[in-house]
């Protein structure tokens, strides 16, 4: 393989995905890679675009998010576009994701409270039945 292009083995490799994701990243029309008969060959900007694609589902992003930003790329204007719309989701998404940690934190906290009652009323009732025997 050239520096270039990379077959879908290699991508699995280097990217820690399935053959079955990178052919449904395709389906979806998010990757185009070359074809080689029924080889599958993937470029610069693919590895780039998967790259966006698996950080944006790490962050929460909507397939269809991902894929309006990808295309906001080919847009001429220096990627400004796609970086503004970028930031906006991003803003978003971690607003969304710190009420997730508020309520994530509160249900700890609570939960610890409940498993400290049931300690102390657990230890109690040992120290009553040892003093009973």
């Amino acid at each position: 393989m050239t520096d270039d292009l990379m077959t879908i083995r290699e991508m699995c490799d280097a990217f820690d995905v399935t053959p079955r994701t990178l052919r449904f990243y395709e389906s979806k029309e998010l990757l185009f890679p070359e074809r080689e008969g029924q080889k599958r060959l993937f470029t610069r900007r693919d590895r780039g675009r998967l790259k966006l694609i698996l950080r944006g589902k790490r962050f929460g992003f909507s397939l269809e998010e991902i894929r309006q930003l990808l295309d906001l790329y080919q847009l001429g204007d220096q990627q400004h576009t796609q970086l503004v719309r970028a930031y906006e989701i991003a803003r978003e998404r971690l607003a969304e994701m710190q009420a997730r940690r508020d309520e994530l934190n509160q249900a700890i906290s609570e939960l610890q409270t409940q498993i400290d009652w049931a300690g102390k009323i657990i230890e109690s009732n040992e120290t009553t039945q040892k003093a009973a025997e």
